[in-house]
């Protein structure tokens, strides 16, 4: 590439995304001139869902600027608790690799559509700008995507770490037991004697609060799973707030 040379360097939470040579500090780059600072970031590797301020020469641009030769380049990670873009409540899309965390989001009452068949990465872009959901995911190329409405890269391939990780950057008001862990729908409670049809002979005998979802129907009730459910909604709600009574 024949260009302008800058002066580049990234914060050491996006080190992980870029080259090894961009790992050091303050390195050159020679750009081709043309191209924005928001494609020169992404071509390095950092989708620019994992961006915060770009700094040229200390103040703050937006990614549409051009580089020009001799300037000094900074790219920060996001602020957390980070703000979704205005326009809509906070709500989530989750790609077919995360169906864990999105089970134990909507354990805690978090919006959170999920696709447990892998439809392509141009429906999943099109589903989060139509829906106005931000996307999670650990592909980077999804998250390059021109047309999501907004995404988020997942950094671990532990649960327990993306929850903690979601929860942490996007602080969203947490609700547990309110909607169902299989298809996201709210649920509500549920007397005995209305699903009492749907329940096993040994689940009628020895329970009583029931609650059911209004979108598929799924009755749920405080069952052998119930204290590895509790320990995650407690852990969650000691450290990010919400209230865990049900």
């Amino acid at each position: 590439m024949n260009g302008p040379q800058i002066q580049i360097s990234f914060a050491p939470a996006l080190h992980l995304f870029v080259p090894a040579e961009h790992r050091t500090g303050r390195t050159p780059l020679t750009t081709d001139g043309t191209s924005s600072l928001g494609h020169v970031v992404e071509s390095l590797g950092v989708p620019l869902t994992e961006a915060g301020r770009l700094l040229v020469d200390g103040h703050p641009v937006d990614a549409s600027h051009v580089p020009g030769a001799g300037e000094t380049v900074e790219v920060e990670d996001v602020v957390r608790p980070q703000q979704a873009p205005p326009g809509a409540p906070l709500r989530f899309l989750l790609d077919v690799h995360l169906g864990t965390l999105a089970r134990r989001l909507r354990l805690l009452g978090v919006d959170a559509a999920y696709e447990s068949e892998d439809i392509g990465d141009p429906a999943l872009a099109a589903l989060s700008a139509s829906e106005r959901r931000v996307m999670l995911s650990r592909d980077r190329g999804l998250l390059r995507r021109r047309e999501l409405w907004a995404g988020a890269y997942i950094y671990s391939d532990r649960p327990d770490d993306q929850l903690r990780d979601v929860l942490e950057r996007f602080a969203p008001r947490l609700a547990p037991w309110t909607r169902c862990t299989a298809c996201n729908g709210e649920l509500t409670d549920a007397d005995k004697d209305t699903v009492r049809e749907r329940l096993e002979q040994g689940t009628e005998k020895t329970y009583d609060v029931f609650a059911e979802c209004g979108e598929c129907g799924r009755v749920y009730w405080r069952g052998a799973h119930h204290a590895r459910l509790e320990a995650i909604v407690s852990d969650a709600v000691r450290e990010f707030g919400g209230a865990a009574a049900h």
